[in-house]
Parts: C-alpha cells; structure tokens; sequence
C-alpha cells in the first residue's frame, strides 16, 4: 500500500480516493500527533484545532467529516470558513492553536480535493509527523479502538467568522506602501481567494477590476486563476491596467502580467522581490532560495545583483525547509510558490501579489521594467515515457551524451534530467540563449533517453 502523503498532503479524488471516513480518520491521528509533539501545549486546556477549506462542493462534506474526528479527539474547533491555505497557517500561528486544516486541492480540477495539516506556529510538517499521522491512523483503522473522551471531554465547535478580517489586516499591515493608483486585474480562480484578494488590494489603496471571483463550488480553476492566464491578460489590456495578479485554487501561489498583457512568472516575481528586499536590506544574506528549474536567466540576474542563489529539489517545501535550515527570508518556484518568511509560513499568493504591486507603486516603474532585470533563456521540456527512471544519472550512453550537451551549450545554457516521482518517465529539461538551439539538443537527449533507458 503507497504512502497516502504526497509532497503537499493527502489528495485524490473527492468521494472515491479521498472518502468521508478517510478524512475523519486522519483527523483524529493528527490531533493526537500533533498535539503529543507539541512541547507548548498545556495539558490543562484543551487542544485547539483551525479548520479551512476552498469552495469546492466536496470541501462541505469533507469539513464536517474534519470537524467531527477533530472534536471527538477532544479538540475545540474554530472554523473559519472558505479562505487560502495561508490563511489557515496564519492563523493557526495568530491564534496559538495546536493544529490547522486546510481542505483543498491547489490548482487541480475540480472532483479532486485534498487535506493538509499544520503544527502549531503554521508550519508545514515534516516526513516524520506525516507518517506518525499515517502510522496512527492505519494502525485504528485495522481494528485497534480509539481512547475517546465522552460528557464534557469532547471538542466544541464554532465559527470564527473574524478570520477574514484578521487576515486580511495582517496582508496589509505588512506592505511597506500603499497601492494608490494603481489599477489592478484580480483573477481569483473562482477559488479560496476571491474574496480575500480583492479585499486586500482595496484596502492598500488600489483600484481594483476582478475576475474570476464567483465560486458556486463546481468552477474553481475551470479554464481561470493561475494555470489558465488568458483572461487575465485580456482583461488587463480591455481595462488599462497597471498590471494583473492571478491565484490557483487555495492562493498559495501568485503569477502576474504587465500593463501589455505579458506573463511575469516566478522567477521574475522573485527577482523583483529579491531586489527590493536587498535594498531594504530585509534580504537575510543577501540570499534567494529556488529550485532547480528556475530559469538559468533568473540565476544570471541575480549573479548580477549581488544576490546569491541556493537550488533546491522541486516542491516548495523543499525551498521552505531550505530557508528554515539557513536562516533565509525569501524563496520560491518558477510556478509562483513565492515564501517571504518574515511575513508567511507558507507560499502565500495574495501577500506575493500586494508586494509586487507596491514595488511598482513604489518606483513608479512599469511591471515590464521591473521585470525586465531577468532575461528568461528559451526553455524546452520533453516527457520521455515508458523508461527506466531509477538509470537516469548511471547509463553510459545517457552521462555521455550530457555532458556533450554541457560543453555545447556552455555558460548560457543548461541540462536537467529529471525522473518522474509518480510516473515510468524522465523529464528533460534543456535552456539555451537560442529557442532552436534548445529545441536541437533537447531532441537529442529525449532520443538518447529512450534508447538507453528502454
């Protein structure tokens, strides 16, 4: 039986992978988990537990399956209702809860849906209270019973309707200015942000046009918010936007575009970032965490500004773990997972889109010259199925070919080999200052892959 935490919690398809009883089940290990290896937590009181969700039909059952493990556990809950998964961790930081729960699937479509969990301060876990979790909770559903308070033991529950508003307090307590002037395209994904986001933006001053902000729990990511961004760029262009901010289905990642309607992607937001945090000097060792599929531009830029770059694996908690072990404040993922640790746990899109757009507020500069300081090189990716991944960096033929690829492309380019983590394929990634050039040697490598790894 497969592990049931992926690199972002436990997901799959609502109702079918992912059941009411799962849910629930996994709950109850967590409360107990979670708050055993909690050394702050006073066995005087009781547990406290936040709970969020995205607008998707399935988050309504699945809540309700959350909420009653959570309380027969004996943890008190406080629901929060439909807000961004860095909502939740924030909160359950801001509250000093034991726990937080967030029921989303990110940008996937919408049958799926998923469960996350956080420690208390708002952290993602690690592996290790993962498969805690999973190890409890296999071990009660084989038959072993629960220990279950009973009378005045088991958790309340109530709404805490005043989330909303704390949060977004907070996002705009953080802007270092006000938006003033500024119009702004909000596409919301139909998702946990289309409230919160426009709201934010209001408050810091800007103007604001939105899109993609009437979730009715069946169209959350259907061909909108951060995967689809052609209507966003039409909108910003029809309104005579500055510029426009885009979210996936729990806002934990943020892509924008400029005035013209051209994508400014992850790397770009991170350059900026990370240019305006080095000269504030909040740019904690004047470092920027990535990983390794940030575009070789990205790394010439910030080479360029004096900014040092640490690569990790690809998965934002790989880049957040990075930051925590070295004491870094920002970090992120080409796809817009952009952590500014003095401000968040977690990628936290809606606080990514107010501190681009005050950086353009700021400097008066238009979003295009803003991120213009990186020059994204041609990037080309090829799928190769149906091989065998685990001979990727020992075939012969594949390491020759490589390294051959290397001293071709030279400085201003780059290869990556990368086996799939839930598929018999390997990814090849290939970057050059020539697309056609690219393109050649990625075919050349795909071909290689196939045959030396059939």
């Amino acid at each position: 039986m497969g592990r049931l935490f992926g690199t972002d919690g436990v997901r799959g398809v609502a109702n079918e992978g992912l059941t009411a009883e799962l849910a629930m089940g996994l709950s109850v290990a967590a409360a107990h988990v979670l708050v055993e290896a909690d050394p702050g937590h006073a066995e005087a009181r009781r547990p406290v537990a936040v709970v969020g969700r995205d607008p998707r039909a399935s988050g309504e059952f699945l809540e309700a399956a959350v909420v009653a493990g959570l309380a027969s556990a004996g943890a008190d809950v406080l629901r929060v209702g439909v807000l961004p998964t860095p909502a939740v961790a924030y909160l359950t930081g801001a509250l000093g809860a034991d726990l937080g729960v967030m029921l989303s699937a990110s940008h996937n479509p919408m049958p799926d849906n998923g469960i996350k969990f956080f420690a208390r301060g708002g952290h993602k876990l690690p592996d290790e209270l993962e498969d805690r979790i999973e190890k409890l909770y296999r071990d009660h559903a084989s038959g072993e019973p629960w220990a279950r308070p009973t009378g005045a033991g088991v958790g309340r529950v109530r709404d805490y309707d005043e989330g909303f508003d704390n949060y977004v307090a907070h996002l705009v307590g953080v802007l270092p200015n006000r938006l003033d002037g500024l119009r702004v395209v909000i596409d919301g994904a139909h998702g946990a942000a289309a409230r919160v986001s426009p709201e934010a933006f209001a408050r810091a001053g800007a103007e604001v046009v939105t899109i993609g902000t009437d979730p009715d729990g069946l169209n959350i990511n259907d061909a909108c918010g951060s995967t689809h961004l052609e209507g966003l760029r039409a909108a910003v262009v029809q309104h005579g936007a500055d510029l426009g901010v885009a979210h996936d289905g729990d806002a934990d990642r943020c892509l924008a575009v400029d005035s013209a309607g051209e994508e400014v992607d992850g790397d770009q937001i991170l350059a900026v970032l990370g240019i305006a945090m080095k000269e504030a000097g909040q740019l904690r060792k004047d470092t920027v965490v990535a990983t390794v599929m940030s575009n070789l531009g990205f790394k010439l830029a910030m080479r360029r500004e004096g900014v040092e770059l640490l690569q990790t694996a690809v998965g934002d908690r790989y880049v957040l773990e990075e930051m925590k072990r070295g004491g870094f404040s920002l970090g992120g993922e080409q796809s817009g997972h952009v952590i500014v640790l003095d401000h968040a746990t977690t990628g936290d899109g809606t606080l990514t889109g107010l501190l681009l757009a005050a950086r353009v507020a700021a400097t008066g500069k238009p979003l295009a010259e803003l991120a213009g300081v990186m020059e994204r090189l041609p990037q080309v990716l090829v799928n190769v199925p149906d091989v065998d991944k685990s001979r990727v960096e020992t075939a012969s033929e594949l390491v020759s070919a490589v390294a051959e690829a290397e001293r071709e492309l030279g400085e201003t380019g780059r290869v990556l080999l990368r086996p799939s983590g839930t598929e018999p394929l390997v990814r090849v990634m290939v970057e050059a200052a020539d697309a056609d050039q690219a393109r050649s040697v990625a075919g050349r490598l795909a071909d290689v892959v196939k045959r030396a790894l059939s």
